[in-house]
């Protein structure tokens, strides 16, 4: 279980340290919500499949 994870974030413009907001367990995996705290641009991870922050 980490407790931040490196991104990119769209908001900063740049990679930044994100940490776990909130997380709980769904049928697909683990859900967990990733905030940056310099801009509190947020994005939601489910398992390794499922990544809100992907672009088509």
């Amino acid at each position: 279980m980490s407790l931040e994870r490196d991104h990119d974030c769209p908001t900063c413009d740049e990679e930044r340290t994100f940490y776990r907001a909130a997380s709980t367990m769904v049928r697909l995996g683990e859900k967990v919500k990733w905030r940056c705290p310099d801009c509190e641009y947020s994005f939601v991870t489910i398992g390794d499949d499922i990544d809100s922050s992907a672009t088509a």
